[in-house]
């Protein structure tokens, strides 16, 4: 079974940068959408960026495009880490960042529609980030 597990969070002021990891195991993830999502406190979770491990191709969202990077790369065949490297963080940034995944069965429609919480099959415990001002 495919299993997430996130880390790099803490506290980083303003402006400053952070990278987060996210360690996916238990698949060869071929083709697999691996996503980071965030919840602020009061506020429902939104997706942040995607990455598709077959052909690398990226969507982030309007709030971090620009400051935010997606990458991944593969230790072997059943073991994949995603990273987000977040720069020029701001106070809104402060969250709990999730890391979720889920085959795409050859989805063949825009990354951004997939991108999206209820397409997620798994899921990690988060990380938190807090941004001071």
């Amino acid at each position: 079974e495919v299993q997430l597990v996130e880390s790099g969070g803490g506290l980083v002021q303003a402006g400053g940068s952070l990278r987060l990891s996210c360690e996916a195991s238990g698949s060869t993830f071929d083709d697999y959408v691996i996503a980071w999502f965030r919840q602020a406190p009061g506020k429902e979770r939104e997706g942040v960026s995607c990455v598709r491990t077959s052909d690398l191709s990226t969507y982030y969202s309007h709030s971090v495009n620009g400051r935010f990077t997606i990458s991944t790369i593969s230790s072997d065949n059943t073991k994949n880490t995603v990273f987000l490297q977040m720069n020029s963080v701001r106070p809104e940034d402060t969250a709990v960042y999730y890391c979720a995944a889920k085959d795409t069965l050859d989805w063949s429609g825009p990354l951004e529609n997939f991108c999206v919480e209820y397409h997620m099959e798994y899921w990690g415990k988060g990380t938190l980030v807090t941004v001071s001002s």
